[in-house]
């Protein structure tokens, strides 16, 4: 198991000033903030990164949304780092979230969900990599 995850503060959480508060509870729930960078995807870049979700039917809009605008790229680093992220993001639906979560306090809709959080170890390498190389990673 990793100690490691990696988030994406998406389009929509960047756009309505969430990124301060986002990052700011991440901290205080202890994690490291191991990489950290704000960008922007291009349609390709999106694709590439949600290629494996190219058969579903909400990939192009979700292409779409994710080139749309800022985002900001973070590995963060606590213990049982995964499964403790995911637990606080909350469901990818903010109506089905638990309280207190970052998507039921920040996210708008099931498409505009605020944040991304790898869900494997496997994927939390994978995606972390994909926005920084080795010597962006402390």
């Amino acid at each position: 198991m990793s100690n490691r995850t990696f988030t994406m503060i998406k389009p929509d959480a960047m756009k309505n000033g969430h990124a301060g508060a986002i990052l700011d509870r991440i901290i205080k729930e202890g994690y490291r903030i191991v990489a950290l960078k704000q960008t922007k995807l291009s349609a390709e870049k999106a694709g590439e990164f949600y290629a494996v979700h190219s058969a579903r039917p909400f990939y192009g809009e979700l292409v779409e949304f994710m080139s749309s605008g800022i985002i900001i790229a973070a590995i963060l680093e606590k213990e049982n780092a995964v499964a403790s992220f995911r637990t606080l993001i909350g469901a990818t639906d903010p109506a089905k979230a638990d309280e207190g979560t970052i998507r039921k306090m920040y996210a708008t809709s099931l498409g505009e969900n605020a944040v991304h959080g790898s869900d494997s170890d496997e994927n939390a390498e994978i995606e972390g990599s994909f926005f920084f190389s080795g010597l962006e990673k402390f």
